[in-house]
This record gives C-alpha cells, structure tokens and sequence, in this order.
C-alpha cells in the first residue's frame, strides 16, 4: 500500500484544482525505477490506463503502474520544507538500501528523488 501525509494530500489537491479543467479531478501518476543502484521516483497528473492500479488515498487517486508498484510498496510521500521557504515532495521509502549498500543515509530527510505536483515544490530533491 501507498501512503500520503496530509500535507502532502492537500497540496496535490491545490495543485489539481490550478487546472484548467474543473469538471475532472485529475488522478496522480506515481513511478519508481532502479537507476544506478538508487530507486529513482517521479510524478505528474495523468490519465489511468488499464494497466494501472489505481489507489484512493487521504482524497487523492493515485496511479501506479505495474513495473513501479513493487518500488512503491509501503512508501509515503510526504511535503516538506527543507530548508526555510523551499518545499518539496519527498519519498520515504522502507524499501530503500542503506548508504554502506550504496543507497541512502536516511529516508527520512528526503532519501532518492522526487518531482512536485505543482505549488511551492517546483523540482525535484535528490
């Protein structure tokens, strides 16, 4: 299962409701791939295809394709201030490899990539 903080939840709702069409609530696509060693993570509004699991959580629908939701499995997407007046969309992954195995040091403080689903996140971390 895949996880939302709250935060995380309402700033994807904002940023649904920027777009242009108010008639359809956009569902958000999640995806994960090994790339160097590192789970590398990714997101944006889309279109469900027929493939896709499709999750409803914290009133997010949600995307996940097949090669991702192994990745994804029991991770959280939380939105976070890093550093003062910068917010950004991290993963927090339990499935990720510690440093001394060539992954990250902490999962906690924004561990592998992430991409922003509009609002004050803007890029991605790493």
């Amino acid at each position: 299962m895949f996880n939302l903080t709250s935060a995380a939840a309402e700033q994807i709702i904002h940023a649904a409701a920027e777009i242009d069409d108010p008639q359809e609530t956009p569902s958000l696509r999640l995806a994960a791939k090994i790339e160097g060693g590192e789970i590398v993570y990714g997101m944006g509004f889309d279109e469900q295809r027929e493939s896709d699991a499709v999750l409803e959580v914290a009133g997010v629908t949600l995307l996940i394709s097949p090669p991702s939701q192994e990745l994804l499995k029991d991770t959280t997407l939380d939105f976070v201030e890093l550093n003062p007046g910068e917010f950004q969309f991290i993963f927090i992954n339990p499935n990720e490899v510690p440093l001394a195995a060539g992954g990250c040091a902490s999962r906690s403080n924004g561990c592998g990539s992430c991409g922003s689903a509009g609002g004050n996140g803007g890029g991605g971390c790493s």
